[in-house]
């Protein structure tokens, strides 16, 4: 194949960008986005997080996926109100109602953020792997959220005015973590390069005992497959 028709099949191809953690829900779907066609430009954001190890496993996650990756920085520590940006201690048992580890206005950021890379791309949608099912309780999960942004969206950007308006995608929002890691498996993501632990060690080992621990865990039994995340206890 010629490098011009390389080039004509990419340009023929819709542009995303794609929020990318380094955990397991932003693996898989990015590897959603690229199974539905999309070119794909992965977006991370360092926000001022407890750990630098889950942008470690963005890049890895990437570049497995032959995605490019852009890291933007966003110093939500000096908001803090939060686990992950405060000094505030990871909880390691359930809590009722919205737990320490939100953070607050983080993917209202994010997809801010995102939004903006999409126009200036002229990408036709964002996919966000924000989950209404296994999850924690943050109320920036919820579809009404992602209806009341995308609404937002149209209104506030010169594409959306124009009639381009850019789509928020969110293909895990309704599955169980076993379907989101069934899915993933069968689009060929390699969970052993994710990080989701709120406080992974500086190689990126799961504390195992953290709220996104037990989900990512129950997950994959649920599953029937093997975990493959390293523990700092392993």
């Amino acid at each position: 194949m010629s490098q011009d028709t390389k080039a004509a099949e990419s340009t023929a191809r819709p542009k995303a960008v794609v929020l990318v953690s380094g955990g397991l829900d932003s693996a898989t779907t990015l590897a959603m986005a690229r199974a539905q066609g999309f070119e794909c430009l992965a977006l991370a954001v360092n926000y001022g997080q407890r750990h630098s190890s889950e942008l470690s496993a963005a890049q890895r996650v990437c570049d497995s996926q032959g995605v490019p990756i852009k890291v933007l920085q966003v110093n939500l520590r000096e908001i803090g109100g939060s686990a992950l940006t405060d000094n505030i201690d990871v909880p390691i048992t359930g809590t009722s109602g919205i737990p320490v580890t939100y953070v607050p206005a983080r993917n209202t950021i994010m997809l801010s953020l995102a939004l903006g890379q999409a126009e200036v791309l002229g990408a036709k949608a964002i996919f966000i792997g924000v989950n209404a099912v296994d999850y924690s309780g943050y109320p920036d999960c919820r579809p009404e959220f992602i209806r009341a942004y995308e609404t937002m969206a149209r209104l506030a950007t010169k594409a959306g005015v124009d009639g381009a308006e850019v789509s928020i995608v969110t293909p895990l929002i309704f599955l169980t973590k076993a379907e989101i890691i069934r899915q993933g498996l069968a689009l060929g993501v390699d969970y052993s390069q994710t990080v989701s632990c709120y406080q992974a060690d500086p190689d990126g080992r799961a504390c195992g005992v953290c709220d996104s621990c037990r989900i990512r865990r129950d997950g994959f039994a649920a599953a029937g497959v093997a975990d493959p995340t390293r523990y700092v206890a392993a």
